[in-house]
């Protein structure tokens, strides 16, 4: 996509799917000049409470996020997109720091609020 389509960034994110309530999440990223590659940490999602927004939340997030960095950037639009999962309706109803804490949190992977 990047030699073809001249894209900057090539992103992807990473559901498995344990359960139709348990899932794990993450996303990958790719400089489209570099080739500078990075998957981010995964998180285990349980229990979701609606799925709806929830890429909406990454592709938010990554935006928000790229003006720190690519590798940033994905880290904030994942853990972002992972904290809507755990709200019902169509609306992220969590503020920055509320990701920010997630995103730079203790490692183990598992959502919580």
């Amino acid at each position: 996509m990047a030699d073809k389509f001249g894209f900057k960034y090539i992103i992807s994110s990473l559901r498995e799917s344990h359960s139709a309530s348990d899932n794990g999440w993450s996303a990958c990223i790719m400089d489209g000049k570099t080739r500078e590659f990075y998957h981010s940490r995964k998180y285990r999602i349980a229990p979701i409470v609606d799925r709806v927004g929830g890429g909406d939340s990454f592709a938010g997030g990554l935006i928000c996020g790229l003006v720190d960095g690519m590798k940033d950037a994905l880290e904030f639009a994942v853990a972002a997109s992972a904290l809507k999962h755990t709200i019902p309706g169509d609306f992220n109803l969590v503020s920055r720091a509320d990701v920010d804490n997630l995103a730079g949190g203790d490692g183990s992977g598992r959502v919580q609020r």
